[in-house]
């Protein structure tokens, strides 16, 4: 194995915390191959470039020789994950769970090495736990700490009420950390209190506790609000590599630096040469980006995935040609209004390119609505037959469909 300081440059590199780091070096020390553990409640079938970044630190530590255990928590998904809540998580069924637990894991395997992974799953020690065991537990653990935990904190002092099982939550996390014998314990920067509950049980039965190290929590494509499909701001795993491309190149400048660190598979020596340009001001930031979406793409899409998508995002952006526009049978002579024109907002709902009519105004008025790449006018609601017939309509940078 390397030698401890040249592991911690790869470890560190794009890290929130680690606690404590003095004990990580020891772990280190000895040679052998430390034991990565990563738990994930399968909450939904889709991961986004935001779950991956854990992952990617994952396979970072694979590369170094080290041991990863995935944890799929088919049974911590049931009690439902309090962090960073500031109400109760709505529970979901065993089957909801098996489901998503089935495509996480696929997902998961486009970045980590399958031959290198165990997985396991949670609900194996917890859903056959008696109630002696979990008394025994929750002895463990005080009222005063669980509150200490900062959104269940929030929740109390604004008198917004916390259900007693989400309490069982961070208990039955550490639990996994004992069940696996964790060196280390893995998570998004807002799960520090779960991996410190993990490193107090370990160290209170009398075994050596793990270190815990956070990852942050990636900014979506509009740089501000994290990644979340709640938020529309999400590259997914399972996006099409044109999809994923687009997205990509719309991310802030500020970000690409972020984004090479955390999601692309570039060595950190290149990484660090790229932030050095940026701050020098040196950089192509448009380059820098294309290289990264086609870095990205290449990830999760096979080689070459990349290349197709730039050349694909190349005719529509630069060559300002129509590609695999979805066909939609608009028919337009049964959307006449009384003046004999049609209402473009209700067709862009109806064409998918609108969340609703209302969606469909705003966009029109935002400038992002298009007809055969001519940007409509803000207030063009209404809009003569014989220019929709068989025209291209756009919404958005990546939208469209041909009227049929």
């Amino acid at each position: 194995m390397l030698a401890v300081e040249e592991q911690l440059r790869t470890i560190v590199s794009g890290t929130m915390q680690i606690v404590p780091l003095e004990e990580l070096k020891k772990k280190l020390a000895r040679g052998v191959p430390l034991n990565i553990k990563l738990g994930v409640d399968p909450t939904s079938p889709d991961l986004h470039l935001g779950h991956a970044v854990p992952l990617r630190k994952m396979r970072q530590f694979q590369d170094l020789g080290h041991k990863v255990t995935l944890i799929i928590g088919n049974g911590t998904a049931l009690i439902g994950d309090p962090s960073g809540r500031d109400s109760t998580r709505p529970q979901l069924t065993s089957a909801q769970v098996e489901k998503n637990a089935k495509t996480y894991v696929a997902q998961a395997m486009k970045i980590l090495d399958p031959a290198k992974t165990k997985i396991v799953h949670n609900g194996d020690w917890i859903l056959s736990m008696d109630l002696g065991k979990l008394l025994g537990l929750l002895s463990k653990f005080t009222v005063a700490r669980i509150l200490e935990r900062e959104d269940f904190s929030k929740r109390y002092a604004a008198k917004q009420p916390i259900a007693l099982h989400e309490f069982i939550y961070p208990v039955m996390q550490a639990y996994d950390s004992v069940m696996v014998k964790a060196d280390v314990e893995m998570g998004g920067n807002d799960q520090i209190f779960n991996l410190l509950a993990g490193r107090d049980l370990m160290e209170k039965m009398g075994m050596e506790p793990q270190v815990a190290l956070t990852m942050p929590l990636l900014e979506g494509t509009d740089g501000v609000k994290k990644m979340s499909k709640s938020y529309g701001n999400y590259v997914g795993l399972t996006d099409a590599p044109d999809d994923m491309y687009g997205k990509l190149m719309s991310i802030p400048d500020a970000l690409i630096g972020r984004y090479y660190r955390l999601c692309s598979t570039l060595p950190i020596d290149e990484v660090d040469k790229i932030d050095a340009s940026l701050a020098k001001g040196t950089a192509d930031p448009y380059e820098l980006k294309r290289a990264l979406a086609r870095n990205i793409c290449d990830l999760y899409h096979g080689a070459g995935s990349g290349d197709a998508a730039q050349a694909v995002f190349d005719k529509r952006f630069k060559e300002h040609v129509v590609v695999d526009a979805t066909e939609f049978c608009a028919k337009l002579n049964d959307r006449l209004n009384d003046s004999g024109l049609v209402y473009l907002p209700k067709l862009l709902a109806d064409a998918g390119l609108a969340s609703s009519a209302g969606d469909g105004r705003r966009k029109i008025d935002q400038g992002g609505v298009k007809v055969n790449g001519q940007k409509l006018p803000t207030k063009s609601y209404n809009v003569d037959p014989a220019k929709l017939a068989g025209a291209t309509l756009q919404a958005g940078k990546l939208h469209v469909v041909r009227l049929v």
